[in-house]
């Protein structure tokens, strides 16, 4: 009897001491596995970037942020939007949309948050980023959204020409548009800036915004002076973005190029998953 009690005891004390060293071996490999998740940067899950450009410029003033995308292994492309209206720039978004392969993150400048807000709803665009942008509501356009605070000081800089388009007056591009870069850049970004219809682009709301179906993020500028920070913040925050925040110019895309690619990887790099 004493034997058998004995053999029992050992039996028992080996069971325990397996199970001990079964989790010991268990809980190293997970913190090996976490170690190394940490130390490697995080793969892009979405793989295709799609930039747009707001008025008064076109799809290269995405020039330095294009890449370091790349530099990160996204397929990226600029669209070349007419400006002519609304509808049309949401269709030339849509064509280049339909041409990417796999989840892709759909980025607007400026004006062309209206248009990415439209066309986001397309199937394969999982996120948004606002970039110094707008961020609309059903049933809003531009000229209704820029009521809601005062206008900053590069507003008045805008002009109408004889034919319903829009202009930065070239001798306060530089002020208006982009302070913070130097005055030589300034006035080449004046030279090829692209006019804006007024009635086309801006007078037409919003019909179905795809920020309420797709996860957002937005970049304010807080010294932007073509779109009022505090409007910024407001849609932002009504649209339930992941905030970012840079001591820019409005075209940040350019005068803070890095911060904007950041935000851009970090959207690409989020869970392919749209708001439920």
């Amino acid at each position: 009897m004493m034997l058998k009690s004995r053999f029992e005891v050992t039996r028992r004390d080996f069971g325990k001491a397996s199970l001990a060293a079964s989790a010991d071996l268990l809980s190293r490999s997970a913190a090996a596995l976490s170690q190394d998740s940490q130390s490697q940067p995080a793969r892009p899950r979405a793989k295709n970037v799609v930039l747009t450009h707001g008025a008064f410029a076109d799809g290269s003033s995405w020039s330095k942020v294009i890449p370091l995308l790349e530099a990160k292994g996204l397929d990226v492309t600029a669209v070349q939007n007419p400006l002519t209206s609304l509808a049309e720039d949401v269709a030339t978004t849509k064509r280049l949309l339909a041409q990417q392969d796999g989840p892709t993150i759909l980025v607007g400048h400026s004006y062309a948050g209206f248009v990415i807000t439209e066309a986001g709803n397309a199937p394969n665009v999982v996120g948004l980023v606002y970039v110094s942008s707008y961020g609309p509501d059903e049933g809003e356009s531009h000229d209704d959204l820029v009521k809601r605070f005062s206008a900053p000081s590069g507003v008045s800089a805008i002009k109408l020409d004889e034919n319903g388009f829009l202009w930065i007056d070239r001798d306060r591009f530089h002020e208006a548009f982009v302070h913070d870069v130097h005055p030589s850049y300034a006035r080449i970004l004046a030279a090829v800036q692209k006019p804006a219809s007024k009635k086309g682009c801006f007078g037409v709301p919003v019909n179905a915004p795809a920020w309420k179906s797709r996860r957002s993020w937005f970049l304010i500028s807080t010294n932007d002076r073509l779109i009022n920070p505090d409007l910024q913040h407001f849609m932002a925050k009504r649209m339930g973005a992941v905030v970012k925040t840079v001591p820019s110019s409005h075209a940040s895309l350019i005068s803070h190029h890095a911060q904007a690619a950041e935000v851009i990887l970090e959207a690409a790099a989020s869970p392919l998953a749209l708001q439920q």
